[in-house]
């Protein structure tokens, strides 16, 4: 099981807009102890959203998708989410009561009355259709609700609706997985040596401590800096040191020159 991400959007694949969600799901998951699998992004398309959700409901991830929940015609996602499981669309009672209350509040700041039977009010209603089964998740911002099935989380694209509603999912059901595991990361920075010349030692590293994972990040000196490796061990923690230390002393041998982060 791990945790996966979704973000729906042609504005996202045509660079009209910068995905901000990556990077705070990352942060969400990390205050927890938890981490983020996997992530994809997708367009405004029914069907490559319906193959996408076909895929990460046949597994056992825990998934949030951010985007295309909303009632106008480039929204897909909850019609595609419904097609992958082979489930109907239904109007949620409870959704209908939140979506009508925000209409209500809405004209009455605007000063007129509201009618629900008015069309862009029926309209309106279409964003607590969900697939049968789904159950609300509570939007603070302003009321209108995201919805979970199979392990599937589904929010709005909207960063201040869907950040704290993602938080509220992982506070309310995932609680019992934060800080499971013990997780430590220790690195350095290599000077004057190739990857294919450490792959040796890291594949060396990864046979003799299987508790860690080794990384490496090559920097070109794009930034001004020396041309070097971001070489690390990362994994459980009474494993991490003496696997850092076998690193260092191999690279000690060789006379490798590096600098510990």
């Amino acid at each position: 099981m791990a945790f996966g991400l979704i973000v729906v959007g042609d504005e996202i694949l045509s660079g009209k807009r910068q995905d901000k969600h990556f990077s705070k799901v990352v942060a969400l998951l990390a205050e927890r102890g938890l981490q983020l699998g996997w992530a994809e992004f997708v367009g405004d398309e029914r069907e490559r959203i319906a193959a996408t959700l076909r895929r990460s409901f046949a597994s056992e991830d825990i998934v949030f998708s951010c985007g295309g929940i909303g009632a106008t015609p480039d929204d897909h996602t909850r019609q595609a989410a419904a097609a992958a499981l082979d489930l109907p669309l239904a109007l949620h009672p409870e959704g209908r009561r939140l979506v009508e209350e925000r209409i209500v509040q809405t004209a009455r700041e605007a000063g007129r009355e509201a009618d629900l039977s008015a069309p862009e009010n029926l309209q309106r209603l279409k964003m607590a259709e969900f697939p049968v089964g789904a159950t609300l998740i509570p939007n603070p911002y302003n009321g209108i609700p995201g919805f979970t099935v199979a392990r599937h989380h589904f929010v709005p694209g909207f960063p201040v609706m869907a950040w704290p509603m993602i938080a509220w999912v992982l506070d309310t059901y995932y609680a019992d997985l934060f800080h499971k595991r013990a997780h430590a990361e220790q690195a350095m920075l290599v000077y004057g040596q190739a990857e294919a010349v450490l792959t040796p030692l890291m594949e060396a590293i990864e046979a003799r401590y299987a508790g860690v994972r080794v990384f490496s990040l090559p920097s070109v000196g794009e930034d001004g800096s020396r041309r070097h490796i971001e070489l690390g061990v990362k994994g459980e923690p009474e494993e991490v040191a003496p696997a850092f230390a076998a690193m260092r002393a191999e690279l000690d041998r060789v006379g490798a020159e590096y600098q510990c982060l």
